[in-house]
């Protein structure tokens, strides 16, 4: 199971950003893509930071507070995001993410460029998959 690696299970094709979008395109893609979250990249897909609903929700509830909004990516999101590594194992990603609070964790590889996200669900169907290989392999010899 240690072998089972985050490069097997990550989404290639996430939602991404630009630090200058505006908030309300955000949630757009957001809304249209499924995802809690996303990363913010540069031009050459270096990750900036990343922008997650609850941010969003905060400055969508402001502006409507407000009844204006002039808020971009890069004002609300979250500039320090945790990148994990395409070669960390399925089991860390678990282990990692029952303790802290992101959902989805940019995948970058060693120059800061994102490959992908790495989900929950990804995880969870990861451990699924492992657990029902082993449950049949199991059962052939009996």
């Amino acid at each position: 199971m240690q072998s089972i690696q985050v490069a097997d299970y990550l989404n290639h094709r996430p939602v991404t950003f630009s630090a200058d979008m505006r908030i309300e395109a955000a949630v757009e893609k957001l809304l249209q893509s499924g995802q809690s979250g996303g990363p913010v990249i540069d031009s050459n897909k270096h990750v900036l930071g990343f922008l997650s609903e609850q941010d969003c929700l905060k400055k969508m509830l402001e502006a409507t507070y407000q009844n204006e909004s002039h808020s971009v990516v890069s004002d609300v999101m979250n500039s320090d995001p945790i990148c994990v590594a395409p070669t960390d194992s399925i089991v860390q990603m678990a282990d990692r993410m029952t303790v802290n609070a992101p959902k989805l964790y940019p995948v970058c590889d060693e120059d800061g460029r994102l490959k992908g996200v790495i989900s929950r669900a990804n995880v969870l169907l990861a451990l699924d998959k492992h657990l029902h290989d082993t449950y049949e392999s199991g059962n052939r010899y009996v």
